[in-house]
């Protein structure tokens, strides 16, 4: 098995995915009314990148405790967007093809239990 080492935040596959996922939710939202720019585009905007950032900040840190905190913030993070983008279909911003490729995404299962290991 061929393993590169992992020296920045940015080599954790998770990290990199977490990293699309914020592109697509931009692009996205771009399609939001823009009624939306201070209320759901924000929130997603700012939890997708809360993701990402948390990740970062938890690989960063020293202890074993602290890493384990940012990375459950993370996944928090991600539970917050899931539901942003179910709201977001329920309400009419997105479609339902929209949807299954942003709110049933695998990763909102499977982002964060492999980081904290």
């Amino acid at each position: 098995m061929n393993q590169e080492k992992i020296r920045e935040f940015t080599d954790l596959r998770v990290w990199q995915a977490a990293h699309q996922l914020v592109i697509s939710i931009y692009k996205l939202t771009k399609l939001f009314p823009k009624s939306e720019i201070f209320g759901l585009i924000s929130q997603m905007q700012r939890s997708a990148v809360s993701i990402t950032s948390n990740i970062a900040e938890g690989f960063g840190r020293q202890t074993y405790k602290e890493k384990i905190q940012f990375y459950y913030q993370a996944q928090g993070s991600l539970t917050e967007l899931k539901n942003q983008v179910i709201l977001s279909r329920d309400i009419s911003y997105i479609t339902q093809k929209d949807f299954e490729s942003h709110g049933s995404r695998r990763e909102y299962a499977s982002f964060t239990p492999g980081i904290y290991y």
